[in-house]
């Protein structure tokens, strides 16, 4: 499938793409750089082919499809439901990483084995309207919403806006009519438009809540690996997703030992008597406070050091949500705070004075924390992913 990039088009790639064992490849069919003997399919659009090709190969399968989306969690959530629907025995194929935009859904979809038994899907949006597409393509009969919070709030301008974006997925759960189960959706409780989700989904609803005597014991197991509140309540969600198909709770807390997150999810490395947390995948407002309470609570045989970067996509209040994340860490027994790029050392950082580390980019936030970190210490890295804080986690042979 060639489409045209921001630097470069697909279509430059269509004779090695062949020559690594494509059975083909869909070009647009005014394309002049065809070699005899190609086998091609010419299309008007690409894009649109692919689509359309999607959506009929997901009515043609059987298998049950489970949307998620949300502001944070959505790939932890997707990961979670997946994995547990395995360890009940089921043949499940899901996004790969965060691959769940217009394009990442059709190819998601046409990836899937014909005896899939499950699709979990992922669908992100930064603009309105986009899981309204996703949900077109896809036809899902489940729908998991992880958060509403303040991601992309620049194109939504009010978490009731965001909330109306994600919960398109579940106005159109029941299409298709394959599910092993009347259509449902899974809410949290502690979902901060809850009532207003509720209201819109097509199916049933699924609640979870970390008033449940199982939040415990999904703490307890995911504390090591994913600590925090916010992962208690992934965990739920995905649990009761899979209990929908008989998945048992004592199945689900097995499988959470060998869930691998994609990276940037809270990736711990071990160097040097220093531990290192990576949960550079992205940021939004939701994200970072979940990220620093969850740090600040963790045991640490020397100082915490907060490394935060900015956040893009916050529209005309990002002054205010930068400001919201520095105040939120200021309040946490957090022992040393590093700020880095313009929004950062910016309103987040203000009212710190001289009590943190500013750096304008990567390299003076290395030569600080190389100044700084010490064994013993713990540091969370935690900013958009844009930022690239990633990379100042030393590199592990």
């Amino acid at each position: 499938m060639a489409f045209p990039g921001a630097t470069r088009d697909g279509h430059e790639f269509v004779a090695q793409a062949l020559e690594k064992g494509a059975a083909a490849a869909l070009v647009r069919s005014d394309w002049q750089g065809a070699q005899p003997g190609m086998p091609l399919v010419r299309v008007d659009d690409p894009r649109v082919a692919m689509t359309a090709a999607s959506r009929e190969w997901r009515r043609s399968l059987k298998a049950t499809v489970i949307g998620v989306t949300g502001s944070a969690g959505k790939t932890t959530v997707k990961e979670l439901t997946a994995a547990f629907l395995r360890a009940g025995g089921h043949r499940v194929h899901a996004t790969e990483g965060n691959y769940n935009n217009d394009l990442g859904v059709p190819v998601t979809l046409l990836c899937a084995p014909r005896d899939s038994e499950f699709l979990v899907v992922e669908m992100g949006s930064n603009h309105p309207g986009e899981i309204q597409h996703l949900v077109d393509i896809a036809l899902p009969d489940a729908g998991i919403i992880s958060s509403i919070g303040t991601a992309h709030i620049e194109f939504f301008k009010t978490q009731d806006g965001i909330a109306q974006e994600k919960g398109a997925l579940l106005a159109g759960l029941g299409r298709c009519g394959s599910a092993r189960v009347e259509p449902f959706a899974v809410l949290a409780k502690e979902n901060a438009r809850y009532e207003k989700l509720s209201a819109m989904s097509a199916g049933r609803v699924v609640t979870t809540s970390l008033d449940e005597p199982c939040a415990a014991r999904f703490a307890e197991a995911l504390k090591v690996r994913l600590p925090g509140r916010h992962n208690v309540l992934n965990a739920l969600l995905a649990a009761a997703c899979a209990a929908q198909f008989g998945v048992s709770e004592e199945t689900c807390l097995a499988a959470l030992a060998h869930v691998r997150l994609p990276g940037g999810r809270w990736r711990v490395v071990e160097q040097g008597g220093i531990t290192w947390i990576d949960d550079t995948y992205n940021a939004n407002p939701t994200a970072m406070i979940a990220a620093l309470e969850t740090f600040a609570q963790i045991p640490a045989e020397g100082r915490r050091i907060a490394v935060l970067g900015d956040m893009f996509e916050l529209g005309e209040k990002e002054a205010f949500y930068h400001s919201q994340v520095g105040a939120c860490a200021k309040e946490l027994p957090i022992d040393e705070l590093v700020f880095v790029g313009e929004r950062a050392c910016g309103p987040m950082a203000d009212g710190y004075g001289a009590k943190c580390v500013r750096a304008a980019n990567l390299d003076e936030a290395r030569k600080a924390l190389a100044a700084l970190v010490r064994p013993g210490d713990m540091v969370l890295l935690k900013a958009s992913n844009s930022m690239h804080l990633g990379n100042l986690v030393p590199n592990v042979d």
